[in-house]
């Protein structure tokens, strides 16, 4: 691994080179050395580094989360009797007897009443602004609003909702009663929103009849009679009232807030792993997974997530697009927890060009702000130019959901200079990071820091034994606060452990390819079930969309191998989509594949190069390597994916139309579905 110092020159970059280093004075200027001194003084322990405070997070799990429960000053209404009555995979009991309640941490103190809390960014109306007094006195109405409703502890409550300042102050009024939150996008088609909520039968359900997509007006009055004709369960209707578009026969929020004035906040006490929120996973490979989350994991987990890994407090504000339906949506509103104000946004992220969440961070003074790798590296490849926008006051710079390339590093590194890069990898699974970065570790380009406190995270062989330096399944092998309660409709708990305990008994399996450094360093290569098996040589696809999409005149590109039964070397396809202004001819193709077989290996040359109008990916921008393949196996369409899971309902049709003439012609390659 190179050992590159840190400089702000732009050209050649290489994975492994040091973009950012913590700096001289981090023990005493952030989160992370603050609880490392607490420790000092609290629990007489002597620790500096990551690797001595992850060692003990994951060997005495005891010992670490009651730390941080004490060190946070969680709000219990009960004590708890231990912190982790049983460490078993699935089942781990974590602080039974003890009560709290997540909304209660999420509103501040009595300090916070004057500081802004929330601001709300939109293309559909004017924007909002609540301070911590304006949302407690909102959720206090939502609340009361809601009991008058007839919600009670263990209901369900969902949103069909954009990422408004509304579906917060729901959330946690939901919360705050004991009943259960579930959202979903307002982009969603009809089918993807019954497919989730029908699982979870709510008896609230808040929508907007419509909202602003950069210059273009959205009416969802349709959709939302076609939800609630397929949800008996719902007794009530509400109208958030956003944007032009009313709801007929809802109750209207306004309304129903305006009528409490003077209402009381409580916070109704409920077990550590009472349910919080179903989030729902992509819905791509079969029926979305209702995936419950418990107070107590959530606000352990993102206490320690927002504080240790991404360096807030109460001096700090949060920008990082999200829709409802992302995982990032609960990771951004519980920056609260650590009392950081937050930036909801809400419309299309690239009107009118790729600057605007970067003006946004200037006009809202974000310190703290999420880019996805495909914003990034759409950014370096336009040649925006940050200094030309503002005063940009972004200190730490996150980034999740698929990985990003080093150069990608290197146009944040020159952009932003000094600003911590922090690129992590989690999920919907356990509502947080796996593996990040924190202020004690360095940044690599085109890598992932660390593993994150807490979490015991492991690269496995096919023989379930751990490898450093080569690329395996990541696995976590200790029980964390935040994996799932469990799955709703689930009360065997076949499903679960079938979804995370099937390979490995005992031990989580993520479900992605995984390699670690030996100094704790990883770079994740793409799903698992993705990975590229040519010949025996194993590739992430991570590595693969590096190379291609560096080429000059592709924009896009999705690899999928489909396996010879046989042993043989099978058949490796790529998409792509060209630049503005491109085609994909010989010159083109030739480009590709000899960079390709320079930067991989000559196994990695695709047999065919095909260009395609878009990439599939799902609504949360990731790609769909896995439903283009089965389609391409033959699986029906209809049995992949749900069209109102796509990002673009029709970006799979060239694969079903490749597969019906492969068909025809008889060159289908056989393979394993």
């Amino acid at each position: 691994m190179s050992t590159t110092q840190q400089t702000g020159q732009t050209g050649q970059i290489e994975q492994g080179d040091i973009v950012w280093t913590p700096p001289a004075d981090v023990l005493s200027t952030s989160r992370v050395g603050e609880l490392l001194a607490w420790l000092g003084r609290a629990r007489s322990m002597e620790m500096t580094t990551h690797e001595e405070l992850w060692r003990w997070s994951v060997t005495d799990l005891e010992g670490f989360w009651s730390a941080l429960w004490e060190f946070f000053g969680v709000r219990a209404h009960a004590a708890y009797d231990t912190v982790l009555a049983s460490r078993e995979m699935p089942g781990a009991s974590w602080f039974p007897g003890a009560t709290l309640n997540y909304a209660e941490h999420a509103l501040g103190t009595d300090e916070d009443l004057d500081r802004v809390a929330v601001l709300g960014r939109s293309q559909t109306r004017d924007d909002v602004e609540l301070t911590f007094a304006d949302l407690r006195d909102q959720v206090a109405r939502a609340r009361a609003a809601l009991k008058r409703l007839g919600v009670r502890s263990g209901d369900r409550v969902a949103g069909y909702l954009p990422n408004i300042p509304e579906a917060l102050v729901a959330y946690l009024a939901t919360a705050s009663l004991g009943a259960t939150w579930a959202s979903c996008a307002s982009e969603f088609g009809p089918r993807s929103v019954i497919d989730r909520f029908a699982q979870i039968e709510p008896v609230v359900l808040l929508v907007a009849g419509g909202y602003r997509y950069g210059a273009k007006d959205v009416d969802r009055r349709e959709q939302v009679a076609e939800i609630l004709a397929e949800l008996p369960s719902v007794r009530h209707v509400v109208d958030v009232e956003y944007g032009e578009h009313r709801v007929d026969d809802a109750l209207s929020w306004t309304s129903l807030l305006g009528a409490e004035d003077g209402a009381e906040l409580a916070f109704e006490p409920v077990p550590f792993d009472h349910p919080l929120v179903v989030l729902f996973s992509s819905g791509t490979t079969g029926r979305p997974k209702a995936i419950v989350h418990g107070h107590g994991g959530i606000l352990l987990e993102h206490l320690k997530n927002h504080a240790l890994s991404w360096d807030m407090g109460p001096q700090d504000r949060m920008l990082w697009f999200s829709t409802t339906a992302w995982m990032m949506w609960n990771a951004l509103v519980s920056s609260l927890l650590v009392r950081s104000s937050i930036v909801m946004v809400d419309g299309n992220p690239m009107h009118p060009d790729l600057t605007w969440q970067w003006r946004l961070a200037v006009e809202t003074g974000a310190t703290v702000m999420g880019a996805s790798p495909g914003f990034v590296m759409a950014c370096r490849k336009a040649g925006v130019e940050l200094k030309d926008l503002g005063d940009l006051r972004v200190r730490v710079l996150g980034s999740a959901g698929s990985p990003l390339p080093p150069e990608g590093y290197a146009w944040l590194r020159d952009q932003l200079p000094g600003a911590q890069i922090n690129v992590g990898s989690g999920g919907t699974d356990v509502c947080s990071g796996i593996v990040q970065n924190n202020p004690l570790l360095p940044v690599y380009a085109g890598e992932i820091s660390g593993r994150c406190l807490g979490v015991d995270a492991h690269a496995y062989d096919e023989s379930g034994r751990p490898v450093t330096g080569e690329l395996g399944e990541l696995v976590i092998t200790s029980p964390m606060p935040s994996m799932p309660v469990g799955f709703w409709g689930d009360p065997d708990g076949s499903r679960y452990r079938e979804a995370y305990f099937d390979r490995y008994p005992g031990v989580w399996r993520h479900g992605d390819w995984i390699l670690f450094h030996d100094n704790g360093s990883c770079h994740v290569a793409g799903r698992s079930d993705a990975t590229l098996n040519r010949g025996g040589v194993r590739l992430g696809t991570a590595e693969f969309y590096r190379v291609a999409e560096e080429v000059d005149g592709v924009a896009d590109s999705l690899v999928v191998h489909l396996e010879d039964p046989d042993g043989g070397n099978g058949e490796l396809l790529l998409f792509v989509v060209t630049d503005d202004g491109s085609r994909l001819d010989d010159e083109l193709r030739s480009r590709l594949t000899g960079a390709l077989r320079s930067a991989l290996s000559p196994r990695h040359v695709p047999d065919r190069v095909i260009e395609v109008p878009t990439v599939p990916r799902n609504l949360t921008g990731k790609k769909l390597e896995l439903p283009a393949k089965r389609i391409l196996q033959g699986v029906r369409p209809e049995d992949v994916a749900s069209k109102d899971a796509l990002a673009d309902p029709a970006a799979l049709d060239p694969f079903v139309a490749l597969a019906h003439s492969r068909a025809a012609d008889g060159t289908t390659t056989r393979s394993r579905p």
